[in-house]
């Protein structure tokens, strides 16, 4: 007896409408006479959409029926279609590449629309706006700087990293600079040395209420004792 096991078969390419179907559709590529296979092939589909009678009502749903069977036939399947006939190329496409920048920051925890936003001041011919602008971007570069460097910025290198990231082309009001309060809110920073002395003392109370606890057990075992009976 010879055994037929299902891995040693052809793969389906559509398991959901199950190995006859498949190979009706095998046999379609089979027949010569042209009208004949299409006959054959709209009986392939009525018994396809007999499978799932509840979605005969759905929109596209022979559309759906007549490209799922030129995918189990590989696309090699050649009958008269009432619809466009699919191809691989047409149902499963390539993506498109994503385009990753390709230049570099130039300081990276200021981010590159800091960099953006300052080159963008040298066509400005407003000098109030620029100062303004600047100003906004002073106290975002000394928030970020904090959190990078965990102390607080000079201004001497606010200023410097401002004409580093314009490439020189604006003027800095350093008086003005200097006169900004920032008005970003930091991080709070933990230490990890008051969070282990907080655990320490935690143990420590843990032990003295453990260690008062035993006593009063003691004492109260005690006085049961020596209770005249």
């Amino acid at each position: 007896m010879e055994k037929n096991y299902n891995y040693e078969r052809k793969k389906l390419k559509l398991p959901e409408y199950g190995r006859h179907i498949h190979e009706m559709i095998d046999y379609l590529s089979s027949i010569e006479d042209r009208e004949e296979r299409n006959r054959q092939a709209r009986a392939v589909i009525s018994v396809m959409g007999n499978l799932n009678p509840l979605l005969r009502d759905t929109a596209d749903f022979n559309h759906k029926l007549w490209d799922h069977m030129f995918i189990m036939s590989g696309f090699s399947l050649d009958v008269d279609s009432p619809y466009p006939i699919p191809t691989e190329e047409t149902l499963t496409p390539m993506p498109e590449k994503l385009k990753y920048p390709d230049k570099k920051i130039a300081i990276k925890h200021y981010g590159k629309n800091i960099e953006n936003i300052i080159k963008s001041l040298k066509d400005e011919t407003d000098e109030h706006a620029v100062e303004e602008v600047l100003a906004n971007v002073a106290r975002y570069m000394r928030a970020k700087s904090y959190e990078y460097n965990q102390e607080h910025p000079n201004n001497e290198v606010i200023i410097k990293d401002m004409k580093r990231l314009s490439g020189n082309t604006i003027s800095v009001d350093e008086a003005a600079i200097n006169n900004i309060k920032s008005d970003y809110k930091t991080a709070p920073t933990y230490h990890k040395k008051a969070g282990f002395t907080n655990q320490r003392q935690n143990k420590g109370k843990n032990a003295k209420n453990g260690q008062s606890n035993g006593k009063n057990y003691q004492q109260k075992q005690h006085r049961n004792n020596n209770r005249p009976k």
